[in-house]
């Protein structure tokens, strides 16, 4: 696959990824939710940026991940150059496509979402508000697929959770996260044609 191409998958995804985040940030509340079936529902709810919606605390910590974040996909970048102008496999270089468009369609929440945006507590936020709901570096990442597939009490026998409420599959996430896990998906379930060459 050539670079132009890699690019053209990335731009393609960090299109749909933003689009699909700045038409539920206009158009939902925070925590609103509408049911497609029983078990697919979108439901916007907003992130500090990092997986599961684990947080470093205070504001220092928000600007370190976004920074760090920042270098990774630098990184990533670097690597799909150097896999295309090595001619790896088609396989890798989609996979490390994937990678970076998810990768950088969060990092634009977390860099600009918190000055062009106010706050969705209550309302529907308004695209370049002119009170937005924070600073650069520190927006929260958009998030509203939600798939729970199965919800309901586990049988009492089971060890540890026995008797409690349980639903599969409760994480809730976006294009880009969709994104980065079919690139990872693919890396791990093709890894030798991946990286045979």
């Amino acid at each position: 696959m050539s670079l132009k191409k890699a690019y053209l998958l990335v731009i393609l995804i960090l299109v749909v990824d933003q689009l699909s985040k700045i038409y539920i940030k206009t158009n939902f509340e925070l925590d609103e939710e509408v049911y497609v079936f029983d078990w697919f529902r979108i439901h916007f709810i907003e992130n500090s940026g990092m997986a599961w919606g684990a947080e470093i605390p205070g504001a220092f910590g928000k600007l370190l991940l976004t920074s760090f974040r920042i270098l990774a996909v630098g990184g990533i970048a670097y690597w799909l150059w150097d896999a295309v102008k090595k001619h790896a496999s088609n396989y890798l270089i989609v996979a490390v496509a994937l990678i970076l468009a998810g990768a950088v369609g969060n990092i634009l929440d977390s860099v600009f979402y918190g000055r062009i945006f106010n706050d969705s507590y209550g309302q529907v936020a308004t695209l370049f508000s002119s009170e937005p709901y924070g600073q650069w570096f520190h927006g929260k990442v958009v998030d509203m697929f939600y798939f729970p597939i199965w919800e309901g009490n586990l049988p009492s026998w089971l060890p540890i959770w026995g008797g409690q409420h349980f639903t599969f599959f409760n994480a809730i996430f976006n294009v880009a996260d969709v994104a980065i896990s079919t690139g990872v998906g693919i890396l791990i379930v093709f890894n030798k044609k991946a990286f045979g060459k």
